[in-house]
Parts: C-alpha cells; structure tokens; sequence
C-alpha cells in the first residue's frame, strides 16, 4: 500500500528508466479526481486499446468518449514506444475488478482467478493504455514491449515493487481480453530482469 507518487515523480521515473515521454497537455491536472478518491495505489495495469494511429489513440485515451469520459489511462504506450502522458490522477481504465486479484496483487504473489467485479480498481491501479487493435494478428513491435516493460518496472521501482504488482486488465475484470498479443506471465518475466 502507497500514497501515489507526485505527478513530478511519475514523470522523472519513467525518463530515468530510459523511456521517450511525450507530454500532452496539462496531464498532471487531468483526473476524474471528483469521482472518487485515487490510493492508495497497489500495482500497475496494462491494457491495449483497440484503435489503430497513434494522434487517434492518444486523443481518444486523453478526451475519452460518450460513456466514458477521460482520461483512460496515466499513459499510452505508442507503438514506436514513445509514452504520451494524458492524465494523473484517478483515470476511467481498470473498471470494477476481483477483490481477490487485489489481495493478490498486494501480497505480490500468484492470481486468483478473476471472477467477481466488486471493487474499484481505477482508485488502486496506474494504468497504461498501449496502442494495439487487439485482434490478435496486430504486432507487438519490440520497441512497444520493451516501452511496456520499462514504463511498469519505473512504476514498480519508485515504490518498492516487484513485477507481480503488474497485471492485465484481462486478469482484474471478467470479461475483458486485453492485453491481447503476448502474454501477462511474459511480461513480468521481462520486469523481473529489468528490475533486478
């Protein structure tokens, strides 16, 4: 359990951890703050967004849409790996999830099924959109997952986390898929060694 880290700090973690961050706007004011409280904080999630453009996917992921306004996530991982900050603070991409994931995830050990949407993740969860169709035929560029893993681990290191705090939408609320491409296990392997 974690106060979030200051805009200021989110920003520094992921350039120190080697990223190319493209700031868009007036991220650091941009929240849904008056939903809802944001944090404690407990882990990081990583969703794909099922647009194609990466101006498209960053307007979409910073204005939202009807329904859903923004932002979507803190920020949207390009697939030339550049990461675009559209918001900060409490952000509409985690949804109601699984209680149990959460424990989970706080203990950093292994993921209950997700079975169950009874508690809000936007409030516990710094969330990164990356830019895919998710169709599973859309390609993963290496620079995109070598963005990915750099962006959780900057996440992960600034608070004392290891790579099970980072978890797909699909493993926090039934129903959902993404990221769809490669998989969650992959990925923590690749911020295990990143992290060491």
């Amino acid at each position: 359990m974690a106060p979030p880290m200051s805009a200021d700090s989110f920003l520094d973690a992921l350039r120190d951890e080697g990223l190319t961050v493209v700031q868009v706007g007036d991220w650091r004011n941009h929240n849904r703050n008056h939903k809802g409280p944001w944090g404690p904080v407990h882990g990081v999630m990583i969703h794909h967004t099922a647009t194609r453009g990466t101006a498209d996917t960053v307007r979409i992921c910073r204005d939202g849409y009807e329904g859903l306004p923004g932002p979507l996530c803190h920020g949207v991982i390009a697939k030339d790996g550049k990461v675009h900050l559209v918001g900060y603070g409490r952000a509409n991409h985690a949804g109601l999830g699984d209680d149990d994931v959460l424990r989970a995830v706080i203990a950093e050990k292994a993921l209950p099924p997700d079975d169950e949407a009874n508690t809000d993740g936007n409030r516990h969860f710094y969330g990164f959109e990356c830019e895919n169709l998710g169709d599973g035929r859309d390609p993963w560029p290496e620079a995109q997952l070598v963005a990915i893993e750099k962006a959780a681990a900057a996440v992960c290191r600034r608070h004392g986390w290891n790579a099970r705090s980072v978890i797909g939408h699909l493993e926090w609320q039934p129903g959902k898929i993404d990221p769809r491409g490669f998989t969650m296990n992959a990925m923590r392997a690749r911020i295990t060694e990143r992290l060491k």
